[in-house]
């Protein structure tokens, strides 16, 4: 347990429509000015909602932190991969208004990702991290249990230079002990 004074402690629950401009706020910033999404053009609020809702339809959870009644930070987990066989693997994402990073408020969040995504029967959660200079969120996610799986050197172009991404991930409820908790769709033969 940290005893740093700065950390804040957020309201986390979950995202509901009156929270998207929020969100779109946090995530344009992000776009614009970080390496930790590969998008360059920052989505509208209807793009946002349109994700949000394709989550909460998959069934994946999608969480925000207030501070004071203002949305401060959001995280979600989605699908890994399309293909079948990846049903019990999600991807996490964790953005967190600028003013107030490396105050506990993304720490807290991914730590309820875990736990809402391990609670819905998913085994194993994977983090790609945009910049292998992102040393805040390879932190953030080493201490919720990730382990680095690997760097693919140069695989995105933003800002006028060549990013990596680095792969951590972690297992979720009993992992790859037994078979899913939500097996892959069989087609019929």
């Amino acid at each position: 347990m940290s005893c740093r004074s700065d950390l804040i402690r957020p309201v986390l629950r979950d995202c509901t429509p009156s929270d998207i401009a929020a969100v779109t706020a946090i995530y344009a910033h992000a776009v614009r000015h970080g390496r930790a999404s590969f998008e360059v053009d920052p989505p509208d609020a209807t793009e946002m909602a349109r994700r949000r809702d394709a989550v909460l339809t998959g069934g994946f959870p999608y969480l925000v932190a207030e501070i004071g009644g203002a949305v401060v930070g959001y995280a979600y987990a989605g699908a890994y991969r399309s293909r079948p066989a990846y049903a019990g693997t999600v991807e996490s994402s964790v953005y967190v208004t600028p003013r107030l990073q490396a105050r506990g408020i993304g720490g807290a969040l991914l730590a309820e990702l875990v736990d809402e995504a391990a609670a819905r029967g998913f085994r194993q959660m994977v983090a790609v991290i945009g910049d292998s200079a992102n040393a805040a969120s390879v932190r953030l996610h080493a201490r919720a249990g990730f382990r680095l799986v690997g760097t693919l050197a140069s695989v995105g172009w933003k800002h006028g230079v060549w990013l990596d991404t680095v792969l951590m991930q972690r297992p979720l409820g009993d992992g790859d002990r037994s078979p899913p908790a939500r097996p892959p769709l069989q087609k019929p033969a």
